[in-house]
Protein backbone atom coordinates (compact mmCIF):
# COMPACT_ATOMS: atom_id res chain seq x y z
CA UNK A 1 0.00 0.00 0.00
CA UNK A 2 2.31 2.96 -1.18
CA UNK A 3 -0.19 5.87 -1.34
CA UNK A 4 -1.49 6.75 2.12
CA UNK A 5 -2.23 10.29 1.63
CA UNK A 6 -5.97 10.94 1.22
CA UNK A 7 -6.74 7.35 2.21
CA UNK A 8 -8.78 6.44 5.43
CA UNK A 9 -7.29 4.65 8.78
CA UNK A 10 -9.24 2.78 11.80
CA UNK A 11 -7.02 2.08 14.79
CA UNK A 12 -8.50 0.36 17.43
CA UNK A 13 -6.78 0.76 20.81
CA UNK A 14 -5.99 4.45 19.34
CA UNK A 15 -6.00 6.58 22.20
CA UNK A 16 -2.44 5.83 23.58
CA UNK A 17 0.76 3.77 23.34
CA UNK A 18 1.14 1.98 20.50
CA UNK A 19 -2.14 2.51 18.63
CA UNK A 20 -1.68 6.17 18.84
CA UNK A 21 1.61 6.37 17.65
CA UNK A 22 0.31 4.53 14.69
CA UNK A 23 -2.25 7.39 14.54
CA UNK A 24 0.03 9.74 14.54
CA UNK A 25 2.17 8.79 11.82
CA UNK A 26 -0.80 7.46 9.36
CA UNK A 27 -1.81 10.96 9.68
CA UNK A 28 1.75 12.19 9.17
CA UNK A 29 1.26 10.73 6.00
CA UNK A 30 -1.93 12.93 5.21
CA UNK A 31 -4.37 10.17 5.81
CA UNK A 32 -7.44 10.87 7.77
CA UNK A 33 -7.74 8.84 10.80
CA UNK A 34 -10.44 7.44 13.39
CA UNK A 35 -8.80 6.45 16.64
CA UNK A 36 -11.37 4.38 18.10
CA UNK A 37 -10.53 3.45 21.73
CA UNK A 38 -13.05 2.03 24.82
CA UNK A 39 -12.12 5.23 26.77
CA UNK A 40 -13.73 8.20 25.31
CA UNK A 41 -12.06 10.85 26.88
CA UNK A 42 -8.32 9.82 25.99
CA UNK A 43 -9.59 9.38 22.36
CA UNK A 44 -11.09 12.69 22.28
CA UNK A 45 -7.97 14.02 23.62
CA UNK A 46 -5.89 12.06 21.59
CA UNK A 47 -7.67 13.54 18.68
CA UNK A 48 -7.68 17.08 19.57
CA UNK A 49 -3.98 16.96 19.53
CA UNK A 50 -3.73 15.40 16.43
CA UNK A 51 -6.60 17.95 14.83
CA UNK A 52 -4.14 20.44 16.70
CA UNK A 53 -1.21 19.13 14.51
CA UNK A 54 -3.04 19.57 11.38
CA UNK A 55 -4.68 15.67 11.13
CA UNK A 56 -7.67 15.02 9.54
CA UNK A 57 -8.65 12.99 12.91
CA UNK A 58 -11.90 11.35 14.00
CA UNK A 59 -12.89 9.91 17.67
CA UNK A 60 -15.03 7.16 17.86
CA UNK A 61 -15.95 4.95 20.86
CA UNK A 62 -15.53 0.69 20.38
CA UNK A 63 -15.16 -2.48 22.68
CA UNK A 64 -13.57 -4.80 20.64
CA UNK A 65 -14.84 -8.00 22.54
CA UNK A 66 -18.39 -6.85 21.35
CA UNK A 67 -19.21 -7.56 18.22
CA UNK A 68 -22.20 -4.96 17.83
CA UNK A 69 -20.01 -2.11 19.27
CA UNK A 70 -17.60 -2.81 16.38
CA UNK A 71 -20.48 -2.76 14.29
CA UNK A 72 -21.39 -0.23 15.43
CA UNK A 73 -18.05 1.61 14.63
CA UNK A 74 -17.77 0.26 11.04
CA UNK A 75 -21.44 1.99 9.78
CA UNK A 76 -20.33 5.32 11.82
CA UNK A 77 -16.87 5.23 10.06
CA UNK A 78 -18.95 4.24 6.12
CA UNK A 79 -21.46 6.68 7.09
CA UNK A 80 -19.24 9.85 8.27
CA UNK A 81 -16.05 8.92 6.23
CA UNK A 82 -16.47 6.52 3.70
CA UNK A 83 -14.57 3.47 2.83
CA UNK A 84 -11.11 2.07 5.32
CA UNK A 85 -8.60 1.25 2.87
CA UNK A 86 -6.43 0.47 6.57
CA UNK A 87 -7.27 -1.58 9.46
CA UNK A 88 -5.41 -1.27 12.45
CA UNK A 89 -6.88 -3.94 14.87
CA UNK A 90 -4.47 -3.01 17.81
CA UNK A 91 -6.38 -2.86 21.00
CA UNK A 92 -4.95 -5.07 23.88
CA UNK A 93 -5.33 -6.01 27.38
CA UNK A 94 -2.75 -8.25 29.57
CA UNK A 95 -2.47 -9.27 33.26
CA UNK A 96 0.51 -11.47 34.81
CA UNK A 97 -1.20 -14.46 36.77
CA UNK A 98 0.31 -18.61 37.19
CA UNK A 99 -2.58 -20.34 35.29
CA UNK A 100 -3.55 -22.03 38.39
CA UNK A 101 -4.95 -19.04 39.79
CA UNK A 102 -6.71 -17.85 36.73
CA UNK A 103 -10.23 -17.90 36.24
CA UNK A 104 -12.62 -19.07 33.43
CA UNK A 105 -13.71 -15.26 33.70
CA UNK A 106 -9.94 -14.50 33.12
CA UNK A 107 -9.69 -16.42 30.39
CA UNK A 108 -12.72 -14.52 28.22
CA UNK A 109 -11.79 -11.48 29.33
CA UNK A 110 -7.95 -11.53 27.42
CA UNK A 111 -9.15 -13.78 24.89
CA UNK A 112 -12.44 -11.49 24.00
CA UNK A 113 -10.40 -8.81 23.59
CA UNK A 114 -6.84 -9.75 22.54
CA UNK A 115 -8.00 -12.74 19.90
CA UNK A 116 -11.92 -12.09 19.22
CA UNK A 117 -11.10 -8.28 19.48
CA UNK A 118 -9.42 -8.87 16.28
CA UNK A 119 -11.65 -11.26 14.83
CA UNK A 120 -14.53 -8.72 15.28
CA UNK A 121 -12.35 -6.07 13.49
CA UNK A 122 -11.81 -8.11 10.80
CA UNK A 123 -15.49 -9.53 10.14
CA UNK A 124 -16.59 -5.85 10.28
CA UNK A 125 -14.41 -3.98 8.31
CA UNK A 126 -13.84 -6.79 5.53
CA UNK A 127 -16.15 -7.03 3.56
CA UNK A 128 -16.37 -3.51 2.43
CA UNK A 129 -12.58 -3.43 2.26
CA UNK A 130 -13.41 -6.33 0.27
CA UNK A 131 -15.44 -3.64 -2.32
CA UNK A 132 -12.99 -0.70 -2.04
CA UNK A 133 -10.78 0.13 -4.98
CA UNK A 134 -7.10 0.74 -4.63
CA UNK A 135 -4.50 -0.66 -2.43
CA UNK A 136 -5.83 -1.71 1.35
CA UNK A 137 -4.16 -3.10 3.90
CA UNK A 138 -4.47 -4.71 7.50
CA UNK A 139 -2.40 -4.50 10.81
CA UNK A 140 -3.15 -7.20 13.60
CA UNK A 141 -0.70 -6.40 16.54
CA UNK A 142 0.89 -9.36 18.34
CA UNK A 143 3.76 -9.27 20.32
CA UNK A 144 7.19 -10.97 20.78
CA UNK A 145 5.31 -13.26 22.71
CA UNK A 146 3.63 -14.46 19.53
CA UNK A 147 7.10 -16.13 18.91
CA UNK A 148 8.75 -17.20 22.20
CA UNK A 149 7.73 -18.48 25.66
CA UNK A 150 9.05 -17.39 29.32
CA UNK A 151 10.36 -14.02 29.04
CA UNK A 152 8.03 -12.14 31.45
CA UNK A 153 7.07 -15.26 33.24
CA UNK A 154 3.28 -15.85 34.47
CA UNK A 155 1.99 -14.27 31.10
CA UNK A 156 0.32 -18.21 30.17
CA UNK A 157 -2.95 -16.50 29.41
CA UNK A 158 -1.61 -13.74 27.23
CA UNK A 159 1.34 -15.35 25.46
CA UNK A 160 -1.83 -17.74 23.90
CA UNK A 161 -3.90 -14.82 22.81
CA UNK A 162 -0.66 -13.72 21.36
CA UNK A 163 0.33 -17.07 19.44
CA UNK A 164 -3.40 -16.83 18.38
CA UNK A 165 -3.23 -13.85 16.76
CA UNK A 166 -0.50 -14.80 14.93
CA UNK A 167 -2.29 -18.11 13.67
CA UNK A 168 -5.26 -16.35 12.23
CA UNK A 169 -3.16 -13.80 10.67
CA UNK A 170 -1.05 -16.40 9.06
CA UNK A 171 -3.99 -18.08 7.50
CA UNK A 172 -6.11 -15.12 7.06
CA UNK A 173 -3.21 -13.98 4.47
CA UNK A 174 -4.33 -16.57 2.11
CA UNK A 175 -7.77 -15.22 2.28
CA UNK A 176 -7.14 -11.66 1.65
CA UNK A 177 -4.50 -12.07 -0.93
CA UNK A 178 -7.16 -12.83 -4.10
CA UNK A 179 -8.69 -9.48 -2.99
CA UNK A 180 -5.35 -7.28 -3.31
CA UNK A 181 -5.16 -6.90 0.08
CA UNK A 182 -1.94 -7.29 2.26
CA UNK A 183 -1.38 -8.14 5.74
CA UNK A 184 1.60 -7.23 8.60
CA UNK A 185 1.55 -8.89 11.66
CA UNK A 186 2.76 -6.05 14.29
CA UNK A 187 5.41 -7.95 16.57
CA UNK A 188 6.34 -5.32 19.65
CA UNK A 189 8.97 -6.21 22.05
CA UNK A 190 9.84 -3.85 24.90
CA UNK A 191 7.42 -0.63 24.16
CA UNK A 192 7.22 2.05 27.07
CA UNK A 193 3.18 2.11 26.74
CA UNK A 194 0.86 2.16 29.32
CA UNK A 195 -0.73 -1.21 28.73
CA UNK A 196 -0.95 -2.29 32.46
CA UNK A 197 -3.03 0.74 33.80
CA UNK A 198 -5.36 0.82 30.35
CA UNK A 199 -5.58 -3.23 31.40
CA UNK A 200 -6.80 -2.54 34.58
CA UNK A 201 -9.32 -0.13 33.48
CA UNK A 202 -10.31 -2.80 31.00
CA UNK A 203 -10.97 -5.44 33.65
CA UNK A 204 -14.51 -6.63 34.39
CA UNK A 205 -15.00 -6.60 37.88
CA UNK A 206 -15.29 -10.43 37.82
CA UNK A 207 -12.13 -11.22 36.81
CA UNK A 208 -10.11 -9.00 39.98
CA UNK A 209 -9.59 -11.90 41.68
CA UNK A 210 -8.90 -10.84 46.01
CA UNK A 211 -4.95 -11.08 46.23
CA UNK A 212 -3.86 -11.54 42.49
CA UNK A 213 -1.51 -8.93 41.98
CA UNK A 214 -1.01 -7.39 38.25
CA UNK A 215 2.36 -5.89 38.21
CA UNK A 216 2.81 -3.80 35.09
CA UNK A 217 4.05 -5.31 31.72
CA UNK A 218 5.47 -2.57 30.46
CA UNK A 219 7.36 -1.19 33.32
CA UNK A 220 10.88 -0.54 31.88
CA UNK A 221 13.49 -3.28 33.27
CA UNK A 222 15.80 -5.55 31.79
CA UNK A 223 18.90 -6.12 29.13
CA UNK A 224 16.77 -4.88 26.55
CA UNK A 225 16.51 -1.31 25.76
CA UNK A 226 12.59 -0.37 25.77
CA UNK A 227 11.22 1.48 22.91
CA UNK A 228 9.63 4.76 22.80
CA UNK A 229 5.92 4.28 21.44
CA UNK A 230 6.67 7.04 18.98
CA UNK A 231 9.34 4.98 17.09
CA UNK A 232 6.81 2.22 16.01
CA UNK A 233 4.56 4.30 14.17
CA UNK A 234 6.80 4.52 10.64
CA UNK A 235 8.18 1.05 11.47
CA UNK A 236 4.54 0.23 10.84
CA UNK A 237 4.31 2.68 7.87
CA UNK A 238 7.77 1.15 6.19
CA UNK A 239 6.11 -2.27 6.83
CA UNK A 240 2.61 -1.29 5.23
CA UNK A 241 4.48 0.21 2.39
CA UNK A 242 6.26 -2.56 1.82
CA UNK A 243 3.50 -5.19 2.63
CA UNK A 244 5.77 -6.77 4.43
CA UNK A 245 4.23 -9.86 6.38
CA UNK A 246 5.67 -8.57 9.61
CA UNK A 247 6.80 -5.45 11.31
CA UNK A 248 9.70 -6.01 14.06
CA UNK A 249 10.52 -3.42 16.90
CA UNK A 250 13.50 -5.53 18.79
CA UNK A 251 15.36 -7.43 15.86
CA UNK A 252 18.00 -8.10 18.88
CA UNK A 253 15.83 -10.49 20.11
CA UNK A 254 15.61 -12.99 17.33
CA UNK A 255 18.46 -15.67 19.21
CA UNK A 256 15.51 -16.22 21.65
CA UNK A 257 13.00 -16.62 18.75
CA UNK A 258 15.34 -18.83 17.04
CA UNK A 259 15.72 -21.02 19.92
CA UNK A 260 12.34 -21.70 20.00
CA UNK A 261 12.74 -22.66 16.15
CA UNK A 262 15.85 -24.51 16.64
CA UNK A 263 13.81 -26.50 19.63
CA UNK A 264 11.38 -27.28 16.79
CA UNK A 265 13.67 -28.37 14.02
CA UNK A 266 15.05 -30.84 16.39
CA UNK A 267 11.83 -32.82 16.92
CA UNK A 268 11.83 -32.82 13.04
CA UNK A 269 14.59 -34.61 12.62
CA UNK A 270 14.27 -37.27 15.48
CA UNK A 271 13.10 -40.43 14.14
CA UNK A 272 10.00 -41.27 15.82
CA UNK A 273 9.83 -44.33 17.82
CA UNK A 274 14.19 -44.13 17.78
CA UNK A 275 14.79 -43.50 21.24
Amino acid sequence: MEQLSGRHAVVTGGASGIGLAMATAFAGEGMRVVVADRDDEQAERATDQLRRDGADAMAAHVDVADPASVEALRDRVHEELGPVHLLCNNAGVAVRRPLVETTPEDWEWIFGVNVFGVVNGLRAFLPGMFETAGERHVVNTGSMSSLRVGVMGSQTMYTASKFAVLGLSEALRQELEPHGIGLTVLVPGPVATDLARTSELARPGRTRSAGAPVPSPSRPSGPVAWMDPSEVGPLVVRAIRDNRPFAVTHPQLWPQVAGVHEVVARAFSERPGVP
